[in-house]
Parts: structure tokens; sequence; C-alpha cells
């Protein structure tokens, strides 16, 4: 082994799924920081490009063969850029790769950090950074998006839909309990210890009855923690009102679906909302992305926002228990929106070029 190999303390193998769209030219900037921060802490980070998205499902109708979920089993994680074709109908590329991956390596949980950077501009009057920071913890692997249901006597006057959620005890437990050792941890870094549920149990009787048990029950074990609860429909008036209220929220698929588009327009737009869809268990493979689309119009011009994607990366470090890498990225990112050389994050608006925002980052690395 040579002098420059003997210093690496650490390797990961990251999965690249640069997608579609702008998929790639953000993943681009993602991976940049990551080697930067990888030469730093002597951190060896190889990276393995997967070309899967709407471009090959068009040349060879697949989307995701089963061989891959078996290679992706062996990663330390998947890193995302973007999905979405506009020549492939809606509802394909969501269900045969994006659930497929969750589903199949069972990513439980999905965590999206709602924070509003400083030099961020949020649609919310008065609200400044200390007053948005947050984390909604959503079960991403039941409810409704189980796909299980069907049709009677489809296309007719009389069609019947059925759509069924489904709630283990299982899936609503290990959520539950991720969600109060996730409350706990972050009360040393300055967290409220305040753990939201957010359900419909007044009209959902089942399986959000099931919730609330479960989340009264293992409250017992957390008496450090404020168990607080709230409707979907209250939630969603808070989040605008009242930001600054909230800690750590955990909900089911759906709801967390919405309320997480919600808290990314608060925080700022989907140019700096990013998300980590996580197996917690030690074996697990747990993937990350930026919460936007991707976005065709601006492919290939070099305008989008990178940030949202470079955030991604950031939760794969602190994921992957690289804590100093994570803050490293994190402080860079705060000093890069606090230079006031980025004019907006939105695309095309910004001042500056997707890879000159990711040089920036670098430079403040």
């Amino acid at each position: 082994m040579d002098k420059k190999n003997s210093q690496i303390s650490k390797s990961y193998q990251i999965g690249l799924i640069p997608g579609d769209g702008v998929g790639p030219e953000v993943i681009n900037e993602g991976v940049k920081v990551i080697k930067v921060v990888g030469e730093k802490l002597k951190i060896k980070f190889d990276f393995i490009n997967y070309d899967f998205g709407g471009e090959k499902y068009l040349k060879t109708g697949e989307v995701l063969p089963e061989q891959a979920i078996e290679e992706f089993k062996k990663l330390d994680a998947l890193y995302l850029g973007a999905v979405g074709h506009p020549q492939v109908k809606p509802g394909i590329l969501e269900k045969e790769l994006l659930l497929k991956i969750r589903f199949s390596l069972d990513q439980y949980i999905n965590l999206r950090p709602v924070v509003l950077y400083p030099g961020v501009e949020t649609p919310l009057k008065h609200k400044k950074p200390e007053d948005i920071n947050f984390v909604i913890i959503r079960e991403n692997t039941e409810g409704l998006y189980c796909g299980i249901g069907g049709f009677f006597k489809k296309g007719t006057t009389e069609e019947i839909a059925i759509q069924e959620e489904v709630n283990t005890y299982k899936g609503v437990e290990r959520c539950i309990r991720y969600a109060f050792e996730y409350t706990k941890k972050r009360a040393s870094s300055g967290g409220k210890k305040r753990l939201t549920l957010v359900d419909k149990a007044n009209v959902l009787t089942y399986g959000h009855d099931l919730w609330q048990r479960v989340f009264y029950s293992l409250g017992k074990e957390y008496r450090e923690i404020e168990k607080d609860h709230q409707y979907i429909d209250a939630c969603c008036m808070w989040m605008i009102k009242n930001p600054e209220y909230f800690d750590c929220l955990v909900t089911c698929n759906l709801f967390g679906d919405i309320i997480t588009d919600l808290g990314a327009i608060i925080q700022g737009g989907l140019g700096v909302a990013a998300g980590a869809n996580v197996n917690p268990e030690p074996s697990g493979v747990s993937m990350f992305e930026p919460i936007h689309g991707s976005a065709p119009k601006y492919a290939g011009k070099n305008v989008i926002n990178p940030i949202a994607t470079i955030v991604a990366g950031m939760l794969m470090l602190e994921v992957l228990g690289e804590t100093e890498g994570a803050k490293m990225v994190d402080d860079a990112i705060r000093k890069v929106l606090l230079s006031g050389k980025i004019k907006s994050m939105d695309a095309g608006k910004m001042g500056m070029s997707t890879s000159e925002i990711g040089d920036l980052i670098v430079d403040y690395l």
C-alpha cells in the first residue's frame, strides 16, 4: 500500500443515480463537495454510477432490474439526483424506481430537516432562521403508498376505485421509536425535546388509532420528551403561523409527503430542501436526494441550484456517522449563503451557475 492510501481511515461505496433532467448536473456538484470532505478527513468515497431513469426506460423498457437491487444492498448509501422524464407516463418511474428502492431496501424512515438558512428568504413574513428549524419524520414504506386496492367496473358510470391504507404495528412502532430517539439526540444540540404526532385519528379511526396507542405507549420510555399531538389540518395551519413551535414531527406516509413540501416552501423553496430515505439498521442502505424534480426545461443549461443536492450529501454524511464531515458541509453552505454572492434561490436567477455554486462551497470548505 502506498503512502497516500495508508492515510485513508475509512472507505465507502456510494451508488450514484444521477437520473433525468438536471439530475446529473446537481449530483456532479454534490459529488464534488463530498470528495473534498473525503480528502480533508482521509475518507475514501468510491462512487458507482447507475444510469436508471427516464432515458434508459425509453430505450430498453426496463426501469430497475432485480439485479440492481442486489447490488444496492452491498453499498453503503445511494445518492440520487432527480427522476422524471416528459416522455414517460407519470407514475412509472415513481413507482418502479423510487418506491421500489424504498420498499426493497426497507428504507422505512423519510427524514426531512426543515431549516431556514441565513441569507435565504421565506414567504413567511417576519420569520427568521431561528424560527424555522425542525425535522419531519415520515413513515416511508406503508400507508396508502403500498398500492393495495383495485377497480370494479372500470370505465363505466358504476366504477368503484378502492385504495387501502396499511398500518402494521411493526411499521408504526419502529417509525415512532426512531422519532423518539432522534428527538432525544437532537436535544443534545439545542432541540426542544418535543415530539409531535400528526394524524387524523378523529376521522381515520382504525389505522390512526394504532398510531396514537403506539405513540403514547412508547412515550413512557421517553419521559424526558414532551409528547405533543396535532391533527394534520391543524398542523398545516400551525406550520405557517408558528413554525418556531415545532421540534420533531412524526407522521404517516401520505401526511408526511404533504407537509414536507409545505416545509420546503417555508424554508425557502426546493432549491435548498433535501431528504433522506433511511434504513437505520446496522446493515441498512439509505438513499439521499434533493426534494426538487428533474426540471427538464433547465437541463444542460448549468442554471439549477445545487444546494439541495449538497444538503442531501450532508445528510448522507450524517447518517453514515461522519458528523465532522456533515458539519463542515453545513458550515460551508451557511457561509456561502451569507456571502451575498447568490442573488436568488430560483433557477436562472442565482447570479451564478450550478458549477460555480459548487465551486464556491468547495472554496469555503
